[in-house]
């Protein structure tokens, strides 16, 4: 999977990144490598399912869907 990110170098120092795509997914770093390192950890945990997520219905289905 592929995400634009965006890379904003911080006032006080360092990257602060954030995902348009993915609201709230947002990470920073003291370098551009280690801000890029941190969003790309932050976006595997903002996409990892969780139990809350959805309870399926016995009749509930899975499609999937291409947009």
């Amino acid at each position: 999977m592929k995400l634009k990110i965006v890379l904003e170098p911080s006032e006080e120092g360092g990257y602060t990144v954030f995902v348009p795509a993915l609201p709230g997914c947002i990470s920073e770093g003291n370098s551009r490598e280690e801000a890029l390192t941190n969003i790309k950890e932050a976006i595997k945990l903002y996409l990892e399912p969780t139990e809350d997520d959805h309870i399926a219905q016995d009749k509930a289905e899975t499609v999937e869907l291409a947009v």
